[in-house]
């Protein structure tokens, strides 16, 4: 009985392993088909050589401007500031707090570097510094650029559109 069970085992793993090395030899004897397509050759034309008269401004040397992220919020800020900026509809956020403690210190630090930043609370819980304030869009969006790119430090400022 032992010899039977063991004979069919060895069987049941002789077999299968004939059915694998059949389907492997059937694919590798698969006749080629052949193809009677032209080959296709592509040529880039060289590039031109020269002297650009301003290539300072090429685009291609410089890196793509980030473009600048807006976000429209409702926000309060103090007495003084709103006599100030009040009429101003569009505002530069350099950063985001959720302690007003840590946004006075970071307001302290960017006057030291010649800014000019008021504290705005936003209605979403965050105290929001803001460097400067503008009534026109392309203005702002020109000033963001501006600051992203004489103060590194600062490239993820944004916009702050006023609800």
């Amino acid at each position: 009985m032992k010899r039977i069970i063991f004979v069919a085992i060895i069987l049941a793993l002789f077999s299968s392993g004939c059915k694998t090395s059949k389907s492997s030899k059937a694919s590798a004897v698969a006749p080629k088909t052949e193809t009677t397509a032209e080959t296709k050759v592509f040529s880039v034309p060289a590039p031109t050589q020269g002297v650009r008269e301003n290539p300072i401004s090429d685009t291609m040397y410089e890196p793509a401007a980030k473009s600048v992220s807006m976000r429209s919020e409702k926000f309060t800020m103090s007495a003084e500031d709103q006599a100030i900026y009040g009429s101003k509809n569009f505002f530069i956020i350099v950063g985001s707090f959720s302690s007003n403690e840590n946004a006075g210190k970071f307001k302290q630090e960017l006057i030291q570097k010649g800014f000019k930043p008021i504290i705005l609370n936003s209605e979403t819980g965050y105290y929001r510094v803001c460097v400067d304030s503008f009534n026109d869009e392309a203005a702002a969006r020109s000033r963001v650029q501006k600051i992203r790119n004489e103060y590194p430090k600062y490239a993820d400022s944004w916009l702050l559109i006023k609800k």
